[in-house]
């Protein structure tokens, strides 16, 4: 980002940018269950379209790519190989912007990586991105609980993924012999530090967890993956609860205008297991003119500026989700974050601002002295 930033008073924002689609970094060594949990996410969308980009379609399910096809171009296959090594960042964009296009209508895009793919080069090529419409969604992790100490042994450098991790799930739980599965996710949230660590067994996590699973618009004519392989009630009703019952989520609604310095202070020291964080944000009399959406998932953090809709309520609206979250406590310290003052304080913006494009904000009020740059990448 460049040292010029729009004034707290007067922020110059152009017109209310299109929804983006989060891209989630998905990988995890051979055998963790990487393909199945896609394979979930494909069935249980609830709704939303899923691209994927995969190194190959693999035991992808055939059925999965059939509907694909049939529904558009939503997959894109780079053959075998490492997907690090095998594209650049400006070759990886042209792939997400084939998969962003609004003619294809994707909610969330997939970035499934092979076995031997480095995740920290990964998401240095998601946030590389130079496409408008691609936002960085999380890196998920995929551990095999049953096998993790071989796994630990053969590729010890397992420990430094996970602290990369946004999201790690602790796969085959159920195959992990007795007392094991618990000692995996002691050692694996202590890798992990702050991310969110969910157990699992099939993949089968709820998509809510990772995106919003209702479609941005309505599609008459178009179905869903989901929509067109309806799994009988018994099985859709036996998992429901099993798949809530690892994330905790918190809605807060506030009336008052949040302080844009409590906000950052609140943001920064976001505990472990906090994994999402999507809404919008009224700073009051710091930007009377603007409402501010909010999307955070594990240590990314970005702000877009748009205009107030004339018929909207001024709501600062923010949903909370994570793994093992005290919901009450977070609640008391959005609510200290409120402000309701009649004057602004100039310089109290800038650390929102240091979270903004520049393709949402371009003035040049403020000199070089004003903080630079996104330090929430890797």
């Amino acid at each position: 980002m460049s040292a010029g930033r729009p004034s707290a008073e007067k922020p110059a924002v152009g017109k209310v940018p299109s929804p983006q689609i989060p891209v989630i970094v998905l990988a995890g060594f051979l055998g963790s269950g990487k393909t199945t949990l896609l394979n979930h996410l494909l069935h249980r969308g609830g709704g939303s379209r899923i691209g994927a980009v995969v190194n190959d379609f693999g035991s992808i399910e055939i059925d999965a790519m059939a509907v694909a096809g049939a529904l558009g171009d939503s997959t894109v296959s780079l053959g075998n190989g490492c997907l690090c090594c095998a594209v650049d960042a400006s070759e990886l964009d042209l792939y997400l912007g084939r998969l962003a296009q609004p003619a294809a209508r994707i909610d969330v895009i997939v970035i499934e990586a092979s076995g031997l793919a480095e995740p920290e080069e990964l998401v240095r090529m998601v946030l590389a991105s130079e496409h408008p419409r691609i936002v960085y969604g999380g890196l998920v992790e995929v551990v095999d609980a049953a096998e993790f100490d071989g796994t630990r042994e053969k590729h010890p450098e397992i420990d430094r993924h996970l602290g990369l991790a946004d999201l790690v799930v602790v796969n085959k739980i159920d195959r992990a012999a007795e007392g094991d599965g618990e000692r995996v996710l002691r050692v694996v949230r202590e890798l992990a530090g702050p991310a969110a660590v969910v157990p699992a067994s099939y993949g089968r996590i709820d998509p809510e967890f990772l995106f919003d699973c209702r479609p941005t618009e309505e599609r008459i004519g178009q179905l869903s993956f989901d929509d067109l392989h309806e799994r009988e009630g018994n099985e859709r009703h036996d998992h429901a609860g099993h798949l809530h019952s690892a994330y905790d989520s918190l809605s807060f609604t506030s009336e008052v205008p949040l302080s844009p310095r409590r906000l950052m202070e609140f943001l920064d020291s976001r505990p472990e297991g906090l994994y999402r964080i999507k809404g919008y944000v009224d700073f009051g009399t710091h930007d009377r003119g603007n409402r501010y959406a909010v999307h955070a998932v594990g240590r990314f953090l970005r702000f877009y500026p748009e205009p107030w809709p004339r018929a909207d309520e001024r709501l600062t609206q923010l949903v909370l989700i994570g793994s093992g979250i005290d919901t009450a406590a977070l609640a008391k310290e959005l609510g200290a974050c409120k402000e309701d003052t009649p004057h602004a304080d100039e310089h109290s913006m800038w650390g929102v601002l240091r979270y903004v494009q520049d393709t949402h904000v371009q003035d040049t009020h403020v000199q070089d002295e004003e903080p630079e740059g996104l330090e929430e990448a890797l």
